[in-house]
């Protein structure tokens, strides 16, 4: 364990975090289109890619344990203080960038669940809003088979004597 295998798996990390930013932008594109259909399919990627990305996260802190104490800094240390300990040379840079990478790649993704979550609120609310114009006929019928409402509508009759 080492710089090497946490460099490749913050690289893994950033794969997964763009591959989350294009299915997000897919979802964003079926609700600014009104493509319900494939909605909830582009939901399950996105869930899918969140729980890859929980398993990379997973193998990063386990990584960063091993290299922290490697660098001299606590166990549980967050990659911004590894980045702070690293040692002079390379690894410094790449570490440096590779956090700077991921910070700029979760504030898209940030910005994408914020609009997609804003376009979700204005779909609901415009359901809700042709729902309530929906005026149905709740009109039952009886057991001879005819409405047990009487129609309020007015009537022409024609009298023939």
């Amino acid at each position: 364990m080492g710089a090497n295998e946490l460099s490749a798996l913050l690289w893994r990390e950033r794969e997964l975090l763009e591959l989350l930013i294009f299915k997000l932008d897919e979802e964003q594109l079926l609700l600014a289109n009104g493509k319900t259909r494939w909605l909830q399919q582009a939901t399950r990627e996105v869930e899918q890619v969140l729980g890859h990305v929980r398993e990379a996260g997973l193998a990063r802190s386990v990584e960063v344990s091993a290299l922290a104490a490697e660098w001299g800094t606590a166990e549980d240390a967050t990659l911004r203080e590894l980045v702070a300990h690293a040692p002079v040379g390379p690894w410094t840079e790449i570490m440096a960038s590779h956090f700077a990478a991921l910070g700029e790649l979760t504030i898209q993704i940030k910005e994408l669940r914020d609009a997609n979550e804003q376009l979700l609120r204005a779909a609901v609310r415009s359901s809700q809003e042709t729902l309530a114009d929906v005026r149905t006929n709740t009109n039952t019928y009886d057991s001879r088979g005819t409405s047990d409402v009487r129609t309020a509508a007015s009537r022409l009759f024609d009298q023939i004597l």
